[in-house]
C-alpha cells in the first residue's frame, strides 16, 4: 500500500506539474480546470493520508504556511547589481550604447557589427530564486543589491514558478521580475472596490500593477499572497555552480525556458546600432498593447566571453544598458474640471492640467472617464495628481496625492451637470450605464456630424454620394447645422465647395431630393434615437402608424410595442419630449420627407407572433428584405444566426453553413413555399 501510495503521489506530481507549466508558463493548458483540480485533492488527500510523503516541491505546498511576523535579511551570493539607465530617451540612445561599447572595445571603423540581446524592461519587482539540487530553496528581493528580503513563501505561490527543476546544476541562482498583468490588476482592483463597499476593514485599491505585486510579494501571509495574481520573467543568472558552459546570453535564456521558466517572447538579438534602433521603435509602438507594464527596453552584449572582458563600472555593468522610453507618468495640478460632449452624446468629464510632459507629449487635459470614477478617485480642483500617458491612449488621472486630500479648503466633490453644457438639453444616466447622455442628438452641435451620417445611411433616408468627408466640409463651413439644412442646400454653394465639380454637386441635389420618398421605418431609424434600432423602428412603425401618434406616445404606450422594454421607452419618450427634437422632425416634414401611410397595428394576435426565423440561401421570388418583411409583418422575428432558440429556418437554393448548423440542432427547415402556407393557414 505504501509503494502504491508513493507510487502515485510521484505520477500525480509529475502530471500535476506538467499541466501546470502548460497553464501558466505557455499559457496552452490540455485539460480543463476541473481535471487539475481533481488530481490536485487527490494529491492532497495522499499526503494527508501519508504526511511523510509529503515534500517541499510538491504542488500542493504553494499555498501554506503560517503567517510570519516578519521578513528573515538575505545576503545575495552574487550582488544583484542595477544596470545603468541611458539619458537620451530618444531613439539616438540606442546608437550612443553601440558607440561606447565598440570603443571600449576598441572596434576598428567598418568592423562587423556587435551582436546584442534585447530584452523588455519590466515595470515590476526584480526576484532571485535560489534551487539547490533542482529544488527551489529560497526567494529573495533585490533589496540594496547585496542584502534582499526572504519572500520564498510568497513565491511559491506563483504558479509560473517552478518548484523543483530536472537537470539543472546543483546550484542555480535564476534573476528575474515578479509582476502583474493590467487585466488582472484591473480585476484585483475591482475586487477591492466591492470589499471596501462591503465594509471591509484594512482594504484599499492599488495605484498600479508594479505596486499591487511589491505588496503582494512583501504580504506576511502567504494565503493572501496566494489570492493576488503574479506572473514572473526570467531574464538572468546569479550564482551558479555545475551545469552546461554558456557561450551567450542568448544561449542562457534558452536554456531557462527549457528549465520550465518563462521568457518574454519580444527577447531577441540584434546586430549593432540599427538593430537595437529598430527594436526600440518597434517595442514602443506595441508597448501600449503589451498586456503588462514596461517602462523601456534592455540591451546587453550576447557574448558571455565579452561580457567578463568589459567588466563593472561603479557597480554597473558596462555591457548591458537600460534604455527608456519617456515618462508615462507625472505630477502635475488640476486647474480645472471641464464636460464634454462626445459624437454620440456622451458626457465626459476632463480635467483641465498645469502643463506637463508625460509619455513624450506636453499634456493639458486628461479624462477622468465618468461621474462614478471623479468621484472614487475624488479629484478636485488644485489637487496634485498623477497624470498617465500610455503610448497613443488619451491620457488619463491615475490618483489624487495623499497630501492634496488632506487640504483644508479642498473644494466641493465632483458632479455631472445634469443639462448638456453644449445645447441645454437635458442629460440622462441609464440604470445600469456608468455614462450620462445629451438627449438632444438631433440639435446638439457636439454631435452634429454624427448626427448627419446616421440620417443619410443606406440603411436610413439614404442619401447616395454623401459620405463622411462631404458631411465635414458641410458643417466645418457652415452650410448646415441641423439635417433640414440638407435640403435647403442650392446647387451653387455645394459647387463652391473645394473639390466638387459641378456633376458632384448637380447629383447631390438630385439624391438629395430622391432621398424624401422613403418610409416611417427609415426615417425613424434614421433619427438616431438611442437604442433604437432598424427592428425597433420597425416595430414602432407597424405599432402606432404615424409619427405623430408615435411622438404623441407615453411611456406607458410604448410599452405595448412588441420587444420595447423600460430603457427603450424612457430614451423614446425622453426624446420625442425636447421642444427642438420635435421642431428637427417638423421641419423634415415641412421640407418634403414623406412615406407611404401606415394602418396602426390591430389588437389582433399576429399569426406567428413569438416565433423566430432564420433566412439563408436565394428563394425562388422573393428578396431577403421582402420575406423578412412578410416575417415580421406577421409578428414573428428574423434573426442573423441559428441557435436551439430558432423556430424555422426559411432556406432558398446555395444555402450554407446556417443550415448546416440548422440540421446540426434539428431546427425545422422550411422553403419559400411552405412560409407562404404558413401566412395563408394562419
Amino acid at each position: 500500500m505504501g509503494t502504491a501510495s508513493a507510487q502515485r503521489v510521484e505520477e500525480l506530481r509529475s502530471l500535476l506539474q506538467h499541466h501546470g507549466h502548460l497553464y501558466y508558463v505557455l499559457d496552452a493548458p490540455t485539460v480543463p480546470d476541473a481535471e487539475y483540480d481533481r488530481l490536485f485533492r487527490e494529491l492532497q488527500d495522499l499526503e494527508t493520508q501519508h504526511p511523510d510523503l509529503r515534500t517541499a516541491d510538491s504542488p500542493t505546498q504553494r499555498v501554506g504556511g503560517k503567517p510570519l511576523a516578519q521578513f528573515d535579511s538575505v545576503r545575495h551570493a552574487v550582488p544583484m547589481l542595477s544596470i545603468r539607465t541611458e539619458t537620451d530617451t530618444q531613439a539616438s540612445g540606442a546608437q550612443a550604447f553601440d558607440t561606447r561599447i565598440r570603443k571600449e572595445l576598441e572596434l576598428p571603423e567598418g568592423a562587423a557589427p556587435v551582436q546584442y540581446v534585447t530584452e523588455l524592461k519590466f515595470d515590476g519587482l526584480a526576484m532571485s530564486l535560489r534551487y539547490e539540487n533542482g529544488l527551489l530553496v529560497q526567494a529573495a528581493t533585490r533589496g540594496d543589491g547585496e542584502y534582499g528580503e526572504d519572500v520564498t513563501h510568497n513565491i511559491r505561490t506563483i504558479g509560473q514558478i517552478p518548484l523543483r527543476l530536472h537537470d539543472a546544476p546543483p546550484l542555480l541562482e535564476v534573476r528575474g521580475e515578479v509582476y502583474m498583468r493590467r487585466d488582472d490588476f484591473e480585476a484585483l482592483n475591482a475586487r477591492q472596490r466591492l470589499r471596501i463597499a462591503a465594509g471591509e476593514k484594512g482594504e484599499k485599491t492599488f495605484v498600479n500593477p508594479r505596486n499591487a505585486a511589491a505588496g503582494a510579494v512583501r504580504q506576511l501571509d502567504p494565503a493572501i499572497a496566494a489570492q493576488r495574481p503574479l506572473r514572473f520573467f526570467a531574464y538572468g543568472v546569479g550564482q551558479v555552480q555545475g551545469g552546461p558552459a554558456w557561450a551567450t546570453h542568448h544561449e542562457l535564456l534558452q536554456a531557462l525556458k527549457a528549465w520550465g521558466f518563462p521568457v518574454a517572447e519580444q527577447t531577441s538579438t540584434a546586430l549593432g546600432a540599427d538593430g537595437l534602433l529598430a527594436f526600440y521603435e518597434r517595442t514602443g509602438a506595441q508597448r501600449a498593447q503589451l498586456p503588462f507594464d514596461i517602462d523601456g527596453v534592455v540591451y546587453k552584449v550576447n557574448s558571455l566571453a565579452v561580457q567578463q572582458r568589459l567588466g563593472f563600472v561603479s557597480r554597473e555593468p558596462r555591457w548591458a544598458v537600460a534604455h527608456k522610453y519617456p515618462a508615462q507618468e507625472q505630477i502635475t495640478t488640476v486647474l480645472d474640471i471641464d464636460v464634454q460632449v462626445g459624437r454620440t452624446g456622451k458626457l465626459t468629464p476632463v480635467a483641465k492640467l498645469a502643463p506637463v510632459f508625460v509619455g513624450g507629449v506636453t499634456v493639458t487635459n486628461a479624462t477622468l472617464h465618468n461621474e462614478d470614477e471623479a468621484r472614487r478617485k475624488d479629484v478636485r480642483l488644485g489637487d496634485q495628481v498623477i497624470v498617465r500617458r500610455a503610448g497613443d491612449v488619451i491620457p488619463e488621472v491615475v490618483s489624487v496625492l495623499p497630501d492634496s486630500m488632506q487640504r483644508p479648503d479642498r473644494g466641493a466633490m465632483f458632479t455631472m451637470p445634469r443639462i448638456c453644457p453644449v445645447c441645454g438639453s437635458q442629460a440622462l444616466r441609464e440604470e445600469d450605464e456608468a455614462d450620462y447622455r445629451c438627449t438632444g442628438g438631433l440639435f446638439c452641435s457636439a454631435q452634429r456630424k454624427q448626427a448627419f451620417l446616421h440620417f443619410v445611411q443606406r440603411r436610413a433616408v439614404e442619401v447616395e454620394g454623401l459620405g463622411e468627408k462631404l458631411v465635414d466640409q458641410l458643417v466645418d463651413a457652415g452650410l448646415v447645422s441641423t439635417l433640414p439644412d440638407l435640403y435647403r442646400l442650392g446647387f451653387a454653394a455645394l459647387a463652391a465647395l473645394d473639390r466638387m465639380a459641378e456633376k458632384s454637386a448637380n447629383n447631390l441635389v438630385e439624391a438629395l431630393e430622391k432621398s424624401k420618398a422613403t418610409s416611417l421605418p427609415r426615417f425613424l431609424y434614421g433619427l438616431g434615437i438611442r437604442h433604437v434600432g432598424e427592428a425597433t423602428a420597425k416595430a414602432l412603425a407597424r405599432h402606432f402608424g404615424s409619427m405623430d401618434a408615435l411622438m404623441q406616445a407615453s411611456e406607458a404606450d410604448l410599452l405595448l410595442v412588441n420587444d420595447v422594454g423600460p430603457t427603450v421607452a424612457q430614451s423614446i419618450h425622453t426624446f420625442f419630449a425636447q421642444a427642438h427634437n420635435r421642431e428637427v422632425v417638423e421641419q423634415l416634414r415641412a421640407c418634403g420627407l414623406h412615406w407611404p401611410a401606415m394602418e396602426a397595428a390591430s389588437d389582433a394576435p399576429k399569426p406567428l407572433a413569438g416565433l423566430t426565423f432564420v433566412i439563408t440561401g436565394t428563394l425562388p421570388t422573393l428578396g431577403r428584405d421582402a420575406a423578412k418583411a412578410l416575417i415580421e409583418d406577421a409578428g414573428a422575428k428574423v434573426a442573423g444566426s441559428v441557435s436551439k432558440k430558432t423556430s424555422f429556418v426559411l432556406a432558398g437554393s446555395e444555402a450554407g453553413s446556417k443550415l448546416d448548423k440548422a440540421l446540426e440542432l434539428g431546427v425545422p427547415v422550411i422553403d419559400e413555399a411552405a412560409l407562404h402556407t404558413m401566412l395563408e393557414a394562419s
